[in-house]
């Protein structure tokens, strides 16, 4: 479950077709689709190739240019950092984690230093390790037990020194902590009064900007002159309102915001702290700032992206117009700056297509060249995989409801059995591009449509905000007149349609089987609430700040109990009359493991068809390749089963620790 106030802070989700069919008419044309099926749909991919780790991926320049860090398996599997010399064949493991694997690394400005974050078996507790890229010396830099740490800020002006913050003194807040990258030595920094959920440091290296979460479920900007100065408010967002701080100028004298107040979306704004005054540098009528290119010395804001059914960029610094000129010509798809060297000739782009690996370049900007340096999954490049297509739909009300239809590579889009893919959050979206679990599905046969339902980010604040108290009620009826839409169009087979996803996605999926029993076919759950009365009982402390913000956009635990139970799941599961798979992490923070437990035990007490996995050393989500090709052998078998796709053998997956209850 993913919770956000503005950008800063995640809590990172009966029908009849037009042509009535006769019986006979129907048994006729499922025969045909399944031959068709078996004759035009490519091979069979195997499960390891989609959900397997990379073979290298997410790599960083070092500020100097000079290496090239990036995440590869070891020999055992386990996700590690490796460093080359770049224009070298020396790669070498830096790390030695023994089970979960690396998922995020940062070089520090440091030239020795790398630093990562790692939790355990999912608690997301996370600390901060760092690395000396000489010696493998590994230093973990916030041993204390039970604690958080989130990285804030690094700065090439103080390049042995990392600003994070800490839960240490309160579970539920977050101080500031200034700690020694050679020594690793930690001193507070800055206290945080309890209800601060970001900070930003200008180019001193001073903690001068928050964003503080507010009794009414908005948010207020603060900042002060110097650290020793007290706080002021200098804007207040209210609950149906974004906003944050992004960064400070050069000379510290302008802080760059973003915020939907005075508009619909969220605009990049110059703010002067001295006078108030705002200046819009960037802005969309519907969607949203999403990316922010700043250069890395000097401050200046240079690029400004709005993620609409694909990324658009606004250049704001024409100096490096041509180099994204040069760059959209490389080849098709998006493509993000991954990183760049101080002294900014070099920089590493990304480009992401909807059926096929992540391609690394270096682009230098003296030539404008750029070379491959891999792609993160080459098994993947001569595959046949389904293509992404942005589709809109208008919802019961009238409201433009966008989405993604992906359907199998070899068939025609007519009358196929389908899943309905929710995207978690629910405050997050879906958007373009390759995703493992959908090429999995469309190679399988299924169509898969992912819808951005109201209360979705990026599409401006009407559209926020018209999912406020709406979880299982208009929401749902979004993904419902998706459903409805998919059968219009004649792409889906009506008795063949499933709904599935993670965290607001399987609460998606629980509600879809309870509250509208005839719509689907099966369900597949992972990790969603069942109730949204105990999910609120057992946030983690530090989301103490946020819970306004939950009350106002779901509902208030302590006056409106009753109406958060007609919004759960968990009580009207005798109303199932549908085929649903569970699948959860034991450790989860968020979504605890009762969360799905207390269901299965509800269904199973009614006589409902329910299927259970548990993962001992998972938390939100799996983690470890071994526990996600376990529990998505168990989903294909059981999609198959009830939709009719295709499926590979389960074969022997040896580490999951997937317990089927």
């Amino acid at each position: 479950m993913q919770l956000s106030v503005g950008q800063h802070q995640l809590w990172v989700d009966s029908l009849q077709c037009l042509i009535e069919r006769s019986s006979k008419l129907e048994a006729s044309m499922t025969t045909a689709t399944a031959s068709q099926t078996e004759t035009q749909l490519p091979p069979l991919i195997p499960r390891e190739t989609l959900f397997g780790n990379p073979k290298r991926a997410r790599p960083r320049l070092s500020p100097d240019g000079k290496y090239l860090a990036y995440i590869a398996p070891d020999e055992k599997d386990v996700l590690q950092v490796w460093l080359n010399t770049l224009g070298q064949q020396d790669d070498r493991k830096l790390t030695d984690d023994q089970k979960r694997g690396i998922r995020a690394f940062f070089w520090t400005y440091n030239l020795e230093q790398l630093i990562y974050l790692q939790d355990s078996d999912g608690d997301e507790n996370f600390h901060l390790y760092s690395v000396n890229i000489q010696s493998n010396v590994v230093r973990d830099l916030t041993p204390f037990q039970g604690v958080k740490a989130q990285p804030i800020d690094i700065d090439p002006a103080f390049p042995d020194e990392v600003l994070v913050g800490l839960n240490l003194n309160n579970p539920e807040k977050f101080d500031v902590y200034r700690i020694n990258l050679n020594n690793g030595a930690v001193e507070f920094d800055t206290d945080n009064p309890g209800n601060i959920v970001s900070w930003t440091a200008d180019a001193q290296f001073q903690i001068r900007a928050a964003v503080a979460a507010t009794q009414d479920g908005g948010s207020d900007l603060l900042f002060r002159e110097t650290a020793d100065k007290p706080w002021e408010t200098l804007r207040h967002w209210g609950p149906d309102d974004e906003g944050g701080a992004v960064s400070f100028s050069q000379d510290g004298k302008t802080l760059y915001i973003v915020g939907s107040h005075d508009a619909n979306a969220e605009r990049l704004i110059a703010l002067n702290p001295a006078t108030s005054e705002e200046t819009v540098l960037a802005a969309d009528d519907q969607y949203d700032v999403d990316d922010i290119l700043i250069h890395p010395t000097t401050r200046v804001v240079q690029a400004v992206s709005v993620y609409k059914d694909k990324e658009e960029w606004q250049i704001l610094d024409e100096s490096i117009a041509p180099d994204f000129e040069a760059i959209a010509q490389v080849r098709e798809g998006e493509f993000t700056i991954g990183s760049r060297d101080l002294a900014d000739k070099n920089w590493l782009v990304a480009y992401l297509t909807d059926d096929g690996p992540v391609y690394y370049y270096l682009y230098n900007r003296e030539s404008k060249s750029s070379s491959l340096l891999f792609s993160n999954k080459p098994e993947l490049e001569e595959l046949s995989l389904a293509s992404m297509q942005p589709v809109s739909y208008q919802a019961r009300d009238g409201l433009t409801i966008h989405g993604y239809l992906t359907t199998p590579a070899g068939l025609e889009g007519k009358n196929l059995p389908t899943v309905l893919y929710v995207h978690g959050g629910p405050w997050a979206r879906d958007t373009w591009g390759y995703s493992p679990t959908v090429q999995w599905l469309a190679n399988r046969g299924y169509a898969v449509l992912q819808v951005n339902f109201r209360g979705s980010t990026g599409y401006g604040k009407d559209f926020l905000n018209a999912g406020n108290r709406q979880w299982g009620a208009a929401m749902h009826d979004d993904l419902i007149d998706a459903v409805n839409w998919l059968t219009e169009q004649g792409i889906s087979d009506p008795n063949k349609i499933a709904i599935m996803g993670g965290s607001y996605g399987g609460y998606a999926t629980l509600v879809g089987l309870t509250f509208t029993p005839d719509v689907f076919a099966c369900g597949v759950d992972i990790v969603g609430p069942s109730n949204l009365v105990t999910l609120i009982q057992s946030v983690p402390p530090y989301w103490a700040p946020m819970m306004a913000m939950f009350a106002h956009r779901v509902g208030d635990l302590e006056k409106e109990e009753e109406f958060l139970k007609e919004r759960s799941p968990l009580f009207f599961a005798d109303q199932i009359e549908k085929p649903l798979l569970i699948g959860q992490g034991a450790n989860d923070p968020r979504v605890k493991q009762a969360e799905s437990e207390q269901i299965v035990e509800a269904m199973r007490q009614a006589g409902k068809p329910v299927e259970y996995a548990l993962y001992t050393d998972e938390g939100h989500g799996f983690a470890r390749p071994e526990n996600r090709l376990h529990f998505y052998a168990i989903a294909e078998g059981f999609l198959a089963k009830y939709l009719g796709g295709r499926a590979e053998p389960v074969g022997e997956i040896e580490g999951h620790s997937g317990v089927v209850k």
